[in-house]
């Protein structure tokens, strides 16, 4: 079995254990025909327009 030589540095561990792996919050834009936020290139869910076309008709 495997045995570590030298034991692992407070720095080296805490470098493993830190933030930096840690995912992003998502990214989301506003809508440019009624201003709600949603994904990035993806039909407006509350309006169902994309880039200025209507896409999905939605009842108001």
């Amino acid at each position: 079995m495997a045995v570590p030589k030298r034991k692992t540095s407070k720095a080296r561990r805490d470098k493993r254990r830190s933030a930096v792996w840690k995912l992003d919050a998502p990214a989301l834009s506003k809508c440019s025909h009624c201003g709600e936020l949603t994904s990035p290139h993806k039909v407006c869910s509350n309006c169902g327009y994309y880039k200025g076309v209507e896409v999905i008709k939605k009842e108001a």
